[in-house]
C-alpha cells in the first residue's frame, strides 16, 4: 500500500554482472519495497532474487559500521582517528624497513562493481609501490583478459554474443540463466535465448553437468572437465580438414591463420574425443554447425577459464569465432563501445603497443606478472617464506580467499604470521577477522554507482548513473576517500591534508598531463565534482559519445547522465562492428596466433593421451549465493541448503552413497591429501564420474562474525584444490577437473 511519505529511488543492482536496474521504495529512511525498473533501457524490468536482497544488505547487523581496531587479540570499535593512528603508526615502518615489496595488496570481486574502488585502486597501488597485488581474477576470469590482449591489443577488448540478432548460440563450461552472464553482461539472458529460439535460432550447450542453461538448450553435451580445449581443437582441426574456414571481413585484418592449421594438425576429432569424452561425430558437427550459421556465437567462461588449459580453451573460442566469419559481426561475437573509461576508444584508433606479461615473476614460484598481478594462489608461499621481498603487511579490500583460494587453510596460518594487516571490508569474515584494523565500507545504498567495467562487456550499448539511496554516516568517509588517505599514509605524501584535498591536487595533476594548455578548461568545467563524479565527468565527455567539452553539443556529460537516472538511463544503440578501429595490437591487425598459444598447443599435444580419472570435481553456481558473504542475507539464505555434492545415480550406487547423506571427498595435493565432508544429492543431471560442489562455502572458522551463514556453513570446495595447480599462460588457479575420491561417512 502506497504512503504518502513514501519515495522512489532508481539504482543499479551491484551484486552481480547483470547489472540490473531497480526501483526502490523508501519510507522514514528504510527500504520498504525492491523491484525491477521497467523503464530501465538495458535490463528492462528484469530483477533476480540479488537485487531484492540489497535491503538485506543495507540493514544486516552484522555489517560493519565503524572502524575495528584489534587489541590483544580481540577487535574493538574505534573511531575513525584511532583506525588511522594505528595504520600510520605500523605500517610505514615496516616497508622502511624492509623494502616496498614486504606489502602485499589483494582486491576482491566486488570491487569490479564500485567505482569509487577502481578509479583509486592505481593510486594506492602505486603509492604501495609492491609488485605483490592479487586479486580475484586468478580465481575467475584472467585466461579471458590474456586471450584479449594478445590478439586484440588490449585486455579488456572483450568479444561477446550479439544475442539480440544471433541464430546459433554455443554455450561452454557457462551457466547465463544462473549468471546472467560472465565476462558477458546480459540481464535476462533466459528471456533472451527464448526470444532466439523464437525466431529460429537455437542454442546449444556442453557442460558437465545439465544446468540451469541447459535444461531450457535445444541441445546439451555432456564434456569431460578439462577437455574444453581438445573439443576447441578438433573443431578447428576439422574447419580446415573440411574448408569450412570463411573469414570474411576479417581477411584484410588477421595474421596467423596458416601458423594455427599447422599448429592442430594433430588433433582430428578423432584424436581429441576419448579426451573431452564427446565423439567425433558429434565434434564435427558442431564446428560445421558453427560454419554453417549466418549469424552464431560460441561463447565460453568460468568453466574454461579455471582449468589447466584456461588461456588456450579461451583462445580458442576465439580462434573458432574468427576462422567461421563470426567475428566483429552482427549477431556473433561482437566488440561493446563503452561511454566512459574504455581503453579501446580512446588514443589512436587500429593500432597501439598491445600487452607484454611477465615484467615481473613472483619471489617465490617465478609466476610471471600478468596485467599487474600475481597468481593469487602464491599469496600464502610470498608470506611464509622469509627473504628480501617476503610480505609482512597486507592490505585487503573487498576480498575474502581464506574462502576462495585453493588451501584456504594454509593461507590462514599464513596470515596469523603477518606484523600487520589492514582491510577495507563490510564484515568480518574469513579473512578480515585476520586484520589488525578493519575499515568499514559504506552500504551500496550509501554511494553512487557507474559501472566502469561491464558496459565495455553488455549485450547493448548503454550509459546509467545512480545517485546514493540514502546519506552516509557523518563520519563515515566514501570508498575513495578511504583509499586515498591510505595511499597518503603508506606514501608518506599529504601529511595532515583531507582526502578531498588530495583528490583536488591528483586532479589538477592529472588535467595537466592530459589535456597540456587545455588543463584549465577542464578545471573549470569540472569544478564543483570530485573523487568519481568528476573522472566520470570527464571520461564521459571525452568517450566516443562525448561532449568533448562542449565541441560535440548534445553528447554525453556527468549531467545528462544523472538527469536520466529515473527514465532508465541512456540507450546508446546495438553493438556495431568496430575492427579495425578497436584494435591496439603493434601490427594493427588481430594477431590471431600468439607465440605463447601455439606453444600451449604443444602441451596439450603431449597430454593427449592421459587416462581420465575415474572422478573429478567441478563447481557451481547459485543464482542466489554466487559470492561467500551472500550466504548471510536471509532472502538469498532461505530455502534449501545450498551446499551439496552433486553425483550421478550410477556413481552414488556404485560408490555406496545415499541421497541426503554425508560423503567425504579426498584429494592429493603437492601439500598432502585433504578432505571435506558434504551431504550428497544424486542428480542424473551430472555427467557419471564428476561431482559438483559449489563454490565460496564453509563458514566455521572461530572469530568470523556472520551469524546466518555461520549457522548453515557447508564445505569449502577449495579446501581440497591445491594452491600450486595453476595454468600456466595466465596463472590462473585449476578449480575444475581435480582428480578426487569419495565415500560414505558412517
Amino acid at each position: 500500500m502506497e504512503h504518502a511519505a513514501d519515495t522512489t529511488q532508481h539504482r543499479i543492482c551491484p551484486l552481480c554482472e547483470a547489472c540490473c536496474g531497480l526501483e526502490i521504495k523508501v519510507r522514514d529512511q528504510k527500504v520498504i519495497s525492491i523491484r525491477g525498473h521497467d523503464a530501465d533501457v538495458f535490463s528492462a524490468g528484469y530483477i533476480c532474487p540479488k537485487g531484492v536482497a540489497l535491503k538485506d544488505l543495507h540493514e544486516d547487523p552484522d555489517r560493519l559500521r565503524t572502524p575495528l581496531v584489534k587489541r590483544n587479540g580481540v577487535f574493538e570499535k574505534a573511531s575513525w582517528d584511532q583506525a588511522w593512528a594505528e595504520i600510520e603508526r605500523r605500517l610505514p615502518p615496516i616497508l622502511q624497513a624492509h623494502g616496498r615489496n614486504a606489502a602485499g595488496l589483494v582486491i576482491g570481486n566486488p570491487a569490479a562493481h564500485k567505482i569509487g574502488l577502481l578509479t583509486t585502486i592505481p593510486r594506492l597501488a602505486k603509492a604501495l609501490g609492491t609488485h605483490n597485488v592479487f586479486t580475484a581474477a586468478t580465481l575467475d576470469q584472467i585466461p579471458r583478459h590474456v586471450s584479449s590482449g594478445l590478439l586484440f591489443g588490449h585486455w579488456m577488448s572483450v568479444p561477446v554474443p550479439d544475442i539480440a540478432r544471433c541464430e546459433l548460440l554455443i554455450v561452454l563450461g557457462a551457466n547465463p540463466v544462473v549468471s546472467n552472464g560472465s565476462m558477458w553482461t546480459v540481464p535476462d539472458f533466459r528471456g533472451k535465448a527464448k526470444a532466439m529460439q523464437a525466431r529460429g535460432g537455437r542454442l546449444v550447450v556442453i557442460d558437465p553437468r545439465r544446468t540451469e542453461t541447459a535444461v531450457m538448450a535445444d541441445t546439451h553435451h555432456f564434456i569431460r572437465p578439462g577437455g574444453d580445449a581438445f573439443l576447441l581443437l578438433g573443431m578447428v582441426h576439422t574447419l580446415f580438414g573440411e574448408n569450412l574456414v570463411r573469414l570474411g571481413r576479417m581477411a584484410e585484418h588477421v595474421t596467423g591463420v596458416q601458423d594455427i592449421a599447422q599448429a592442430v594438425a594433430g588433433f582430428s576429432p578423432e584424436a581429441v574425443a576419448a579426451r573431452c569424452g564427446m565423439d567425433a561425430g558429434t565434434v564435427r558437427e558442431l564446428a560445421r554447425s558453427l560454419a554453417a550459421s549466418p549469424r552464431a556465437s560460441i561463447y565460453a567462461r568460468i568453466g574454461v577459464c579455471t582449468q589447466e588449459y584456461g588461456s588456450l580453451g579461451t583462445w580458442l573460442v576465439d580462434v573458432l569465432n574468427t576462422l567461421t566469419g563470426h567475428l566483429d559481426e552482427p549477431g556473433g561475437a561482437m566488440f561493446p563501445r563503452a561511454a566512459a573509461f574504455a581503453s579501446n576508444t580512446s588514443g589512436k584508433p587500429g593500432a597501439g603497443r598491445g600487452v607484454a606479461t611477465g615484467r615481473h615473476k613472483s619471489r617465490v614460484s617465478g609466476a610471471p606478472e600478468v596485467m599487474g598481478e600475481l597468481p593469487i594462489g602464491c599469496l600464502m608461499e610470498e608470506i611464509e617464506t622469509p627473504g628480501v621481498g617476503q610480505i609482512r603487511a597486507l592490505v585487503t579490500l573487498a576480498t575474502n580467499p581464506v574462502l576462495s583460494a585453493p588451501n584456504g587453510a594454509r593461507l590462514s596460518r599464513a596470515l596469523e604470521g603477518l606484523e600487520f594487516m589492514v582491510s577495507l571490508d563490510i564484515y568480518v569474515n574469513e579473512t578480515s577477522r585476520h586484520a589488525d584494523v578493519i575499515l568499514p565500507a559504506p552500504s551500496p545504498l550509501e554511494e553512487l554507482h557507474y559501472d566502469v567495467a561491464f558496459p565495455q562487456f553488455s549485450w547493448r550499448n548503454h550509459a546509467r548513473y545512480s545517485p546514493p539511496v540514502f546519506n552516509r554516516d557523518a563520519a563515515q568517509p566514501a570508498e575513495w576517500e578511504t583509499l586515498l588517505r591510505l595511499a597518503a599514509i603508506v606514501s608518506g605524501k599529504h601529511p595532515g591534508q583531507s582526502a578531498a584535498e588530495i583528490d583536488d591536487e591528483n586532479f589538477a595533476e592529472d588535467a595537466r598531463k592530459l589535456f597540456g594548455d587545455g588543463a584549465t578548461a577542464v578545471l573549470e568545467a569540472t569544478a564543483g565534482l570530485r573523487g568519481p563524479d568528476r573522472l566520470l565527468d570527464v571520461a564521459l565527455r571525452t568517450g566516443p559519445y562525448g561532449d568533448q567539452f562542449g565541441k560535440q553539443p548534445g553528447g554525453l556529460n556527468l549531467a545528462r547522465v544523472q538527469a536520466s537516472s529515473a527514465a532508465g538511463g541512456i540507450d546508446l544503440g546495438a553493438l556495431a562492428p568496430r575492427i579495425p578501429e578497436l584494435l591496439r595490437t603493434p601490427s594493427g591487425r588481430i594477431e590471431l596466433a600468439p607465440a605463447t598459444l601455439l606453444n600451449d598447443v604443444l602441451r596439450a599435444q603431449a597430454d593427449l593421451a592421459r587416462a581420465p580419472s575415474p572422478m573429478v570435481v567441478i563447481g557451481r553456481r547459485d543464482v542466489r549465493s554466487n559470492n561467500s558473504w551472500m550466504h548471510n542475507l536471509p532472502v538469498l539464505a532461505k530455502g534449501p541448503m545450498r551446499c551439496t555434492a552433486l553425483v550421478h545415480p550410477a556413481d552414488a550406487q556404485r560408490l555406496g552413497l545415499r541421497d541426503g547423506a554425508m560423503a567425504r571427498i579426498s584429494s592429493d595435493s603437492s601439500q598432502g591429501p585433504r578432505s571435506i565432508e558434504v551431504q550428497v544429492h544424486c542428480s542424473a543431471d551430472m555427467m557419471p564420474g564428476v561431482v559438483s560442489v559449489p563454490h565460496g562455502w564453509g563458514h566455521d572458522q572461530p572469530g568470523a562474525q556472520l551469524a546466518l551463514a555461520a549457522s548453515r556453513p557447508g564445505a569449502n570446495l577449495n579446501h581440497l584444490l591445491d594452491e600450486n595447480l595453476r595454468d600456466p599462460l595466465s596463472g590462473n588457479a585449476v578449480l575444475s577437473g581435480v582428480a578426487v575420491e569419495m565415500c560414505a561417512v558412517d
